[in-house]
């Protein structure tokens, strides 16, 4: 009778545990929240981007040794970049910078870290340089500008300013304020 009363009383304790273990929540247990994993964006090693007009001819290229989307910001950063476009002329223009950025829809690329932008000034077919250290390029109207120091160099002879925009459109290169430097024959 014993062995009886053992066995129903084990009968009732499994399945009381069995109830237990497959009850619903436990008091206390924090809810499991599953995020959607966010999207890193793409990269690329010696990456070249073509953008191109409704022609099907590039109007820009930008070579870069590295390149990283940024899905948050919707901006591509840049490192060792080289920017090709040509001008209202036809002109081949190039500038290069240590880093780059452009955000997407924009159409405005920005260089920085010993920014150079090498070109032939129409009419002159003499070739031109800007030095400076940080330079935006609008590809929609084709306006080079800067803020910053900039040294604009064109037959071994040397302007400086404060701040440069040139509209590569209406063939216009105007040194902003502070320029310093000699120019003539």
């Amino acid at each position: 009778m014993i062995y009886r009363i053992i066995a129903i009383l084990a009968l009732a304790a499994l399945l009381i545990g069995v109830v237990v273990l497959s009850g619903g929540e436990r008091q206390g247990a924090a809810p499991v929240t599953v995020e959607a994993p966010s999207d890193p964006g793409y990269s690329a090693r010696k990456a070249r981007l073509v953008q191109t007009g409704a022609d099907g001819q590039p109007l820009y290229t930008l070579d870069a040794e590295e390149v990283q989307q940024q899905p948050q910001t919707n901006v591509i950063d840049m490192q060792t970049v080289a920017l090709g476009f040509r001008d209202a002329s036809g002109d081949q223009w190039t500038a290069h910078g240590n880093h780059g950025e452009l955000a997407q829809n924009s159409g405005i690329i920005k260089l920085d870290g010993a920014v150079r932008v090498l070109g032939t000034l129409p009419g002159t077919q003499e070739p031109a340089q800007f030095l400076t250290e940080h330079l935006a390029f609008d590809t929609n109207t084709q306006v080079v500008a800067t803020r910053d120091p900039v040294t604009f160099v064109m037959t071994g002879r040397r302007l400086e300013a404060q701040g440069l925009v040139a509209n590569l459109k209406e063939h216009r290169v105007q040194l902003q304020s502070a320029v310093h430097g000699t120019y003539g024959r």
